[in-house]
């Protein structure tokens, strides 16, 4: 009870300074989560496909098995299981109040894998998340708690770590007094000018310019000269690199003076996940979506809601006024103080538009603040208010059984609908459709899709191109390591692989002699793999069966046997 009570004092504390904004972390609370050297593979805040990256992606030597150990005492508070995301996870909360959180792990420590096992078992399910007392699974710092690995959607092995507070908002560990070997700034790769006013000009041009760098002496850049008269921002792509790893990691802050004072900053020490998606008006999402280039603003747009910045005067905009002159200094900078420095300097002048740039307009302008409902053809399109961050102007168009929505190179915040009649389709087959999206080589990616009658339905973040496809093949189903009737009594694993030619797996099971047993599915090489630790099974012929189901309900069953001692 005493030991409660601590625990509760603790969290209230924390939770005081966090109302208050008095951030101060232990630097010597935490011990590491791995034996090796902690080399990143990614780093706190790093821009990621719509979200910012919430931990530190540390190197296990590329391969896995590695041991992981609890920084702190605790207790674990919750196992999650996924084929995606964050694959094996698993969180301990700590006595000061923090949570730390281990993911894409191979597997648990041998006591918290039995009794995940036992949970998987009883739910008759791979895919788990579990909420843990206090009291269930006690963790002392530095005990094993699980095996570094490569599960969910991770390229590669590698450890992923966090640290979130109270709240389980994730802040950036390094604050907590761990050492990464890091002598070199960010790396700067290019710098942009935006004109931010309508009748705003720069460099003859009234859209986005990029601005040639020279290198100085001292490793800095000067910008060329910028003649514009209005408001403007600036745009800057950079990366950052670690001594002991060749990684294009995210830098940590960015900074911008004008003529000496403090005038726009960011930096990566927490956020919310819940705000983590407005990473797409911090980046020039439209550049990004024909570049694959991550350019961040050094200005606020009016629909950005981020918490990260610090200095902010008048957005970031510069309202540069005729026959003045600025000096920009713009910073990118890394956790240990290194920075890279590129001086602009800014000049009122009016200019005469040499290069124009005009938006394409389309008699569907979408206001993001309220619901918009459109009809098509054979569709019908609606936008939720707030399915977009700001107002444009959208190509919605149906011809030949295409449907095509909007522009990719916009961002999407949330899901929309979009519903497409199936006159015509054989009542037979009405059950074997979907709605596929289509990329630029017309490749269909299976979309979710709800169907009533002749009207199929999905809720959806993607743009671009749709179209009703069928699929009427069941997935594949084959042994890996096993062949029918063998002996498999030295064997530790059972492993097959499933596949799909179209839209995808849905659902597996497998039963050995009628039981069911626990598959774990890899969807990077199709795998499902068994554990015969798991159970014990009565005589020496087995009976395996598998079945496996697609998204729109073609299934296979595989049967075999094998023999084991």
């Amino acid at each position: 009870m005493k030991k409660l009570m601590r625990y509760l004092v603790l969290c209230s504390l924390i939770f005081l300074q966090s109302i208050h904004g008095q951030r101060s972390y232990p630097k010597d609370s935490f011990g590491t989560p791995l034996e090796v050297p902690i080399i990143l593979a990614g780093s706190f805040g790093e821009l990621r496909s719509n979200h910012f990256h919430a931990g530190l992606d540390i190197k296990t030597e590329q391969r896995e098995g590695l041991k992981v150990m609890a920084i702190g005492d605790g207790y674990v508070s919750r196992i999650k299981v996924q084929h995606y995301g964050y694959g094996k996870a698993l969180y301990i909360t700590h006595p000061n109040g923090y949570t730390s959180v281990y993911a894409h792990l191979q597997k648990m420590a041998p006591r918290i894998q039995e009794f995940l096992k036992e949970k998987q078992y009883k739910n008759q399910s791979y895919e788990v998340d579990l909420y843990l007392k206090p009291s269930e699974l006690r963790i002392e710092k530095g005990e094993l708690i699980a095996f570094s690995g490569n599960t969910g959607s991770s390229g590669g092995p590698h450890l992923h770590f966090e640290i979130r507070d109270l709240a389980q908002k994730p802040i950036n560990p390094l604050y907590f007094g761990y050492k990464v070997e890091d002598s070199e700034p960010p790396r700067i790769l290019d710098l942009y000018a935006y004109p931010k006013g309508a009748q705003t000009i720069v460099n003859g041009a009234n859209h986005k310019v990029p601005l040639q760098l020279s290198r100085n002496e001292d490793g800095s850049f000067t910008a060329e000269k910028i003649y514009a008269s209005g408001p403007i921002g600036f745009g800057v792509r950079a990366y950052d690199r670690q001594d002991l790893a060749y990684n294009k990691n995210g830098a940590y802050s960015v900074s911008m003076e004008v003529n000496g004072s403090p005038w726009f900053s960011y930096e990566f020490e927490t956020f919310s996940f819940g705000e983590s998606r407005y990473i797409n008006t911090l980046i020039d999402y439209a550049h990004y979506d024909q570049t694959g280039q991550r350019i961040q603003k050094c200005f606020l747009e009016p629909y950005n809601k981020l918490s990260i910045y610090k200095a902010n005067t008048n957005n970031g905009i510069i309202d540069v006024a005729e026959d003045k002159t600025y000096k920009v200094v713009l910073q990118v900078a890394d956790f240990h103080g290194n920075r890279s420095e590129i001086t602009i300097p800014v000049e009122g002048r009016q200019q005469q538009l040499t290069r124009k740039e005009e938006v394409p307009k389309t008699p569907y302008y979408v206001i993001a603040s309220r619901d918009n409902l459109y009809q098509l053809e054979n569709a019908s399109i609606f936008f939720q208010k707030e399915t977009f961050y700001h107002d444009f102007y959208a190509k919605l168009e149906a011809a030949d059984g295409v449907v095509t929505v909007a522009d990719p190179s916009v961002a999407v915040k949330s899901p929309y609908t979009l519903t497409m009649e199936g006159t015509g389709i054989p009542e037979g087959q009405k059950d074997q459709y979907f709605i596929a999206h289509m990329d630029n080589r017309g490749r269909v990616y299976y979309e979710n899709t709800y169907r009533k009658g002749n009207t199929y339905s999905s809720r959806t973040r993607s743009l671009g191109d749709f179209k009703l496809v069928r699929d009427s093949i069941a997935p594949k189903v084959r042994a890996g390591n096993f062949r029918k009737g063998q002996m498999l009594s030295n064997f530790r694993y059972l492993r097959l692989y499933i596949s799909d030619d179209l839209s995808g797996i849905n659902t597996y099971e497998a039963r050995i002699d009628g039981q069911w047993v626990l598959m774990e599915y890899e969807y990077k090489n199709g795998s499902l793999t068994f554990d015969f630790d798991d159970l014990e099974f009565e005589g020496s012929k087995h009976d395996l069966e598998v079945k496996v189901t697609d998204n729109v309900g073609n299934s296979t069953t595989f049967n075999t046997s094998f023999y084991r001692n």
